[in-house]
């Protein structure tokens, strides 16, 4: 079950439904932020901002989950932030990393740099997967 169903409950009526399994690892305290940057080194590290009230968030959630390809798991870490929960965190990466806060939003790391951000719409797997 994808993040989103997780959060927001599954299709109800759906007899067949396309088990989603994105590897999200939580990102909830201001400390893991020059853990994910130490990490980029050696793997593309990828922070997905989401906010839980946003319909528009909810579904750029829901698309990406529908187009992230397995064969990523290998070479990148996602990482997902509840902005309701930890704006904080969101605050950090803003200053940490010179990127500008949006939500939704997706900031890549490689080598310690912010290496693609993007937001709404723009936020896809498919560039994911060029970048991993």
């Amino acid at each position: 079950m994808g993040l989103f169903d997780k959060v927001f409950g599954g299709e109800k009526g759906t007899s067949e439904k396309k088990e989603n399994k994105v590897p999200w690892n939580p990102l909830t305290e201001i400390s893991q932020l020059d853990e994910l940057e130490k990490l980029s080194e050696g793997k593309t590290v990828a922070i997905f901002k989401h906010s839980t009230t946003c319909g528009i968030s909810r579904m750029v959630l829901k698309n990406f989950e529908a187009d992230y390809e397995q064969q990523l798991n290998d070479s990148v870490d996602l990482y997902f932030l509840d902005l309701k929960a930890h704006r904080d965190i969101s605050n950090g990466i803003a200053d940490k990393f010179s990127v500008r806060h949006e939500s939704p939003q997706m900031v890549v790391l490689k080598n310690r740099e912010v290496v693609h951000h993007s937001s709404h719409q723009a936020i896809s797997a498919d560039k994911l997967k060029e970048l991993a």
